[in-house]
């Protein structure tokens, strides 16, 4: 017979066999992937005068060699793993990058400042934890009429009024339902997170989107507060209310798109930007897109301004694309809308009618 120490060990490897098993089961079910992916984006940006928004003063014509002419240039890692039952676990880290010089760019002015989370979905829908956009960002890119490029689109109206605020939201938990009879619903929390203080930055957002064939309306909101322990070098807390519908309709290969946003910006400005204009593939190899903005300050009649642009588009192939646009801006009153996101001499416009061009070359990898 078996001595007891004999047996004792048999125990063990026996039911140390188990967990292993159960693991190998486990990784030979799940299935996962992770891709390496980005944009590198650069251009020539021209506008016949500049707005020096840290003196006010006007300045004369300016040619820049600039990072970003139409898409934000950027690289990141993301992945999915299947849980089984229709469950997956999904992550995503993004950073902007500066094609000019290799810095940071196009983001909160963090490594991974654009998106650094984790998510699980399934049929019930999606939950996120970490640095994402908030639904309110998402409605306002869905019916802009130039797709939110980096010159001359509702981005520059947005992020003249706001930065980065709503657009990289920190500490955020939000919630994506499944569709439903055609309705898409979105809400998301940021807790700012100062001791004593539960109100210092945080920041909620929700939207909903219905669609029906060649038909699609959303509708947003953002209210967020100034302060909490979140401290980035583009500022991401600033406080104000905003609020976005937007309507976008298909006719084939040409498609049209109108919106109205307001920023209600605490102690500042209560702005309401109009936007209407359509995109279309004339060729399966060109695009077209024209775009208005226009911009009023409700608490003040004579600040307003108009931001009309076009746009094409050539792809030399699925991945790489060469581009022009063309944009003029006009400005009334201290309103300081740009013409670019690419630094704070084109984000911010002079007053008066300010024209600009850009033309450069966009990789997708």
């Amino acid at each position: 017979m078996p001595s007891l120490h004999r047996k004792a060990r048999l125990r063990y490897a026996y039911a140390s066999a188990i967990p292993i098993g159960l693991l190998a089961g486990a990784n030979a079910y799940a299935q996962s992937n992770v891709t390496l992916y980005g944009i590198v984006d650069a251009g020539i940006v021209y506008t016949s005068k500049t707005f020096d928004s840290s003196t006010g003063a006007t300045q004369g014509k300016q040619w820049l060699m600039r990072d970003s002419g139409m898409s934000a240039s950027r690289f990141g890692i993301k992945g999915t793993e299947d849980l089984g039952g229709g469950m997956k676990a999904n992550f995503n880290l993004e950073s902007g990058i500066d094609v000019a010089n290799g810095g940071l760019n196009n983001s909160n002015g963090n490594l991974f400042g654009r998106q650094a989370w984790m998510s699980v979905s399934a049929n019930w829908g999606e939950v996120k934890a970490g640095l994402q956009y908030s639904p309110f960002f998402w409605a306002i890119v869905a019916s802009d009429a130039r797709n939110f490029s980096q010159f001359a689109s509702g981005l520059v109206t947005y992020a003249d009024a706001v930065l980065g605020t709503s657009i990289f939201t920190s500490n955020a938990v939000s919630y994506t339902t499944p569709t439903l009879a055609g309705f898409t619903g979105s809400a998301l929390i940021a807790l700012g997170g100062a001791a004593g203080d539960f109100k210092a930055g945080r920041q909620y957002s929700a939207s909903l989107t219905w669609t029906s064939g060649p038909l699609t309306i959303d509708a947003a909101y953002f209210n967020g507060n100034s302060g909490g322990t979140v401290q980035t070098p583009t500022p991401t807390t600033l406080a104000f209310v905003g609020r976005t519908a937007g309507i976008v309709y298909r006719w084939g290969e040409l498609t049209t798109k109108a919106s109205v946003t307001t920023f209600n910006v605490a102690g500042s400005f209560n702005e309401t930007v109009y936007s209407a204009g359509l995109d279309d593939f004339v060729l399966p190899t060109l695009n077209l897109n024209a775009g208005v903005w226009v911009t009023r300050n409700r608490d003040t009649s004579d600040d307003h301004s108009i931001l009309g642009a076009m746009g094409a588009e050539y792809y030399l192939s699925k991945q790489t694309t060469v581009y022009s646009q063309i944009g003029v801006v006009n400005n009334h009153g201290t309103m300081h809308t740009g013409l670019s996101v690419s630094t704070s001499s084109t984000l911010y416009g002079a007053p008066g009618t300010t024209v600009g061009a850009n033309v450069g070359l966009r990789h997708m990898f």
